[in-house]
């Protein structure tokens, strides 16, 4: 595939996007969420009852130009922030009904965030950024930063581990992000933007990357990009704009958005 001027989206209808396969189990699910910011005559809608299902096993992308909500539904998505209506639900369970406690184990366990931004502590290191997670949830200091040297491998950055994060290039970076949302065994990755900051052979790189372990450790992910010829690339594209989610036709492509011929 080229990676030059990027495809617009040529068949978009406002169906519900739903699991690709018949039969496929939804492993996370949104209904009719909506988010509202603001009262009276400032309210802004930012989500307008969006539905969305991702079954086991897919990479999907969401595009849309910024201000559409794309963080917004991720955040939400991830229990980061709470809708102004509508469920989210994970495994056919109500995130809203868990109690809070099982609530912070669904962010700690079930789901990876990777953000635009990578969010790194500087002065710690790329071992003790990705070891965060595990950190918090209590693990100790030396089995927590094991675990990272090994997701840091993963990511190519093995040598790296005891190099503090603000001597780290941005595609780096990124790469460390990517081991702390995966360092406790996610089933469900979310990534807003994991290549926006980065110029575009860090981005293919980046991306490659993340449909590598996408495949290799059998997640389920979303990604939120407005780099379209990376996102023809997924299995499944939607759009997000005015707050609608709609579905997208121009990438009916094969597993991981690849067609025959096309060359990265």
């Amino acid at each position: 595939m080229t990676h030059g001027a990027a495809a617009t989206p040529t068949s978009v209808s406002p169906a519900v996007a739903r699991p690709g396969a018949a039969g496929q189990t939804a492993v996370l699910e949104a209904r009719g969420l909506r988010k509202v910011n603001g009262e009276g005559a400032a309210q802004l809608t930012v989500l307008a009852g969006v539905d969305l299902a991702l079954a086991r096993g897919e990479m999907v992308v969401i595009v849309g130009p910024s201000g559409a909500g794309k963080s917004t539904l991720l955040h939400l998505l991830a229990a980061l922030d709470t809708p102004s209506s509508g469920t989210v639900y994970f495994d056919a369970r109500a995130l809203e009904a868990l109690p809070s406690a099982a609530l912070a184990d669904f962010r700690n366990r079930s789901v990876g965030f990777i953000w635009q931004r990578h969010q790194l502590l500087s002065d710690f290191t790329a071992g003790e950024n990705a070891a965060m997670p595990l950190l918090l949830r209590g693990m100790g200091r030396t089995q927590a930063l094991e675990a990272a040297r090994l997701w840091l491998d993963q990511v190519g950055l093995a040598e790296r581990a005891h190099q503090r994060a603000g001597e780290l290039s941005g595609g780096e970076q990124q790469r460390v992000a990517i081991a702390r949302a995966l360092v406790t065994g996610p089933s469900v990755l979310l990534a807003d933007e994991p290549t926006g900051d980065l110029d575009e052979r860090n981005a293919v790189a980046v991306f490659e990357l993340l449909q590598r372990l996408h495949r290799t450790h059998r997640l389920t992910s979303l990604l939120a990009t407005h780099n379209l010829a990376l996102a023809r690339r997924c299995d499944r594209m939607l759009v997000l704009e005015h707050g609608v989610l709609k579905s997208s036709e121009a990438n009916s492509l094969g597993p991981m958005g690849t067609t025959e011929g096309e060359s990265s």
